[in-house]
């Protein structure tokens, strides 16, 4: 929910005036407190924690930053990466390594009414990423880390001091987030926007994200756009910052059209609700009438986006991105008022049932004990040394 400075396409200037329209608020910079990096006291980034999927190569940037921090990086393996070889990489890198693979863990969190709501659907997420960050912030938590940095493994160019801003920066925020200063990383649909024309910004999100889980009582849903629950599930928008600079590593978004279909429902959700916090508003006002009108307006920016495709020069990439709003159309006709509602009320409830059960763990900062205490105790892989020589 916290939004970003939007780069628009990677050859374009990074400059984006925005321009919101009946359909469609391509941004929500507004949110966001903006800090220089070089004007802020450093601070201490505890641990360093990335959901890995890719191949442990991705890992070794983010290695190397927990190096020059002096932290440890907790790496959530899953798919192409296995704990194992993380800690291998740890030890080459020099970096403390923690790695857990995550495959099966399922049951060491609550089950939440989002994710029943959603499974078997057209909008179920394929990806477990929701899963990890979870992991990541109860791990905090039982450790007692304070000031943690989330780097999913394709971010890159994160430099210490940097992180060490946004760490100090979260003593008066909720969470702080890193510029992108690389491939945009939107939705299909406003991926697609932008390509047809719009002014698109980008949020800040899970991506490089500094938060600190002691004092956070939010959890990631199993949806698109789990990030900007997160972030909205602290009270409303609170007091968000945006410091230093990452970089996206490129991806094409219109390469499967099944991802625009899976995606429309938390770009539905998301957008919705922060239209609402556009406007001055707050979740309780996005009742079925509310619903039922931003739908519609959804629809038309579909429309509007389809209508405008045949301007995008690339003839393949005209084509891949026409099948992948369509296919984010067809989604769409499944997409009810009623089913915001409940999601929405089953995202609530699973607020609380998140706040209770990270109110009762205790903290346990030897790391054997913290995983013992997570029902971890043979999935966990460790190396390296706490406080590397030559640390910046």
């Amino acid at each position: 929910m916290r939004a970003l400075t939007a780069p628009g396409r990677a050859a374009r200037s990074r400059a984006v005036t925005t321009a919101t329209t009946p359909f469609h608020h391509p941004s929500h910079t507004h949110l966001l407190r903006r800090v220089r990096a070089g004007d802020v006291r450093p601070g201490q980034v505890d641990a360093v924690i990335v959901p890995a999927a890719r191949p442990v190569d991705c890992l070794r940037g983010a290695m190397r930053l927990a190096w020059q921090l002096g932290a440890p990086i907790v790496a959530l393996c899953t798919r192409s990466a296995s704990a194992a070889e993380a800690v291998a990489l740890g030890r080459e890198t020099g970096a403390h390594t923690v790695a857990i693979d995550v495959h099966g863990t399922d049951d060491l969190v609550p089950t939440f009414d989002t994710t029943a709501l959603l499974a078997g659907t057209e909008f179920w997420s394929t990806t477990d990423v929701s899963l990890r960050r979870n992991l990541g912030l109860l791990i905090a938590k039982v450790a007692g880390w304070r000031r943690i940095l989330f780097l999913d493994d394709d971010i890159s160019r994160v430099n210490a001091a940097d992180a060490r801003a946004a760490a100090t920066l979260l003593d008066e925020n909720a969470a702080v987030g890193l510029r992108n200063i690389g491939f945009p990383d939107n939705s299909v649909v406003c991926h697609a926007y932008r390509e047809v024309g719009g002014q698109q910004d980008e949020f800040i999100g899970g991506g490089a994200l500094a938060v600190d889980p002691c004092r956070t009582t939010s959890f990631f849903p199993r949806i698109y756009n789990e990030d900007w629950l997160f972030l909205l599930g602290d009270e409303g928008p609170g007091r968000l910052a945006l410091t230093g600079e990452m970089y996206q590593r490129p991806y094409s978004p219109y390469a499967d059209a099944g991802r625009a279909r899976r995606e429309e429902f938390g770009d539905c959700i998301g957008e919705g609700l922060y239209w609402l916090l556009d406007s001055g508003r707050g979740v309780d006002a996005a009742d079925a009438a509310f619903w039922r009108d931003f739908l519609l307006r959804r629809r038309r920016l579909l429309e509007h986006v389809l209508h405008h495709a045949p301007s995008v020069a690339d003839g393949g990439e005209r084509d891949r991105l026409i099948t992948a709003v369509e296919a984010a159309r067809g989604a769409g006709f499944s997409i009810t008022p009623k089913l915001c509602l409940d999601y929405v009320r089953a995202w609530r409830a699973d607020l609380m049932l998140w706040r209770d059960y990270t109110a009762g763990l205790p903290t346990r900062p030897a790391i054997e004990d913290c995983m013992a205490e997570l029902g971890l105790d043979d999935r966990w892989y460790s190396a390296g040394s706490l406080t590397p020589t030559g640390a910046e």
